[in-house]
């Protein structure tokens, strides 16, 4: 099992400043990685993950960085895979592209005529191209959303063969799509820390998505959950259940950012 530190940027964790410290407090107490929500239109303001983590990236060394997850329909995927690459060169290595296909709240106020059907459509097409631009490979690509001539970022990423994709979503086509990639990521509490996906249904969803896997190459499950210092109970039973990563939520609404670094510190 792996150990790393969820940041939900709400309310004061919109401060890159705030999320910056916890990174760093993170680091040397051990952990292996930080990933952070994107969104952008919240009620309690929202940060932008990719300032925060270029941030991370240059005030720190060897802690991973990781989104959970960017909706790629928000996205044009040059654009993003440009965003990737150089923050991949900036961190030398240490990027995680979480992705997924968004939620309405974050769309429909800017994009009346969205639906889930069409937004998976357009991650899906993203998939495929980022999949070449995140290698630093020539991208031809002919869709319904998207048409890609010959294109090729340059320079390319330091992760070779590619940037890992991991995909987010709780549902039989999220468990397909991420079949398909590096690793699944998904919550298992909701914003009163109560256990919304237990060990044992988690078991069950990763079974489907191996289900669907064709290869043998090491495949990624992320979680993220709370726990107080020292438990290992929870992040252990979620290791039986087929979790590879756990990552220690933080959010306002759990404590003070006094109580949260100090929460990261005990490791």
């Amino acid at each position: 099992m792996h150990y790393g530190i969820e940041v939900v940027p709400f309310g004061h964790y919109s401060n890159p400043r705030l999320v910056i410290e916890l990174a760093q407090v993170a680091e040397a107490a051990g952990w292996e990685a930080i990933t952070l929500w994107d969104h952008v239109l919240f009620p309690y303001g929202a940060g932008d993950p990719w300032v925060t983590l270029a941030a991370i990236a240059a005030t720190t060394h060897t802690i991973k960085l990781c989104t959970d997850v960017s909706p790629l329909p928000r996205y044009a995927p040059h654009v993003l895979a440009r965003t990737l690459i150089a923050l991949d060169i900036l961190s030398q290595g240490r990027v995680i592209l979480g992705a997924g296909a968004g939620v309405d709240f974050d769309f429909t106020p800017v994009d009346p005529a969205t639906s889930p059907r069409r937004r998976a459509a357009i991650l899906d097409e993203s998939l495929e191209i980022l999949a070449g631009l995140l290698a630093g490979k020539p991208v031809t690509h002919h869709g319904q959303h998207f048409t890609f001539d010959n294109v090729q970022l340059v320079p390319g990423p330091v992760q070779q063969p590619r940037i890992p994709v991991w995909i987010g979503g709780d549902s039989p086509p999220a468990y397909r799509r991420a079949a398909r990639w590096d690793g699944w990521i998904i919550g298992t509490i909701d914003e009163q820390q109560n256990i919304t996906l237990p060990p044992e249904q988690l078991a069950e969803r990763v079974a489907t998505i191996r289900s669907h896997r064709t290869g043998d190459a090491p495949f990624a499950v992320a979680v993220s959950g709370c726990t107080a210092p020292g438990d290992h109970a929870r992040p252990q039973a979620y290791a039986a259940a087929g979790a590879t990563w756990w990552f220690e939520s933080l959010f306002g609404t759990r404590g003070s950012h006094a109580e949260m670094l100090a929460r990261v510190e005990a490791g």
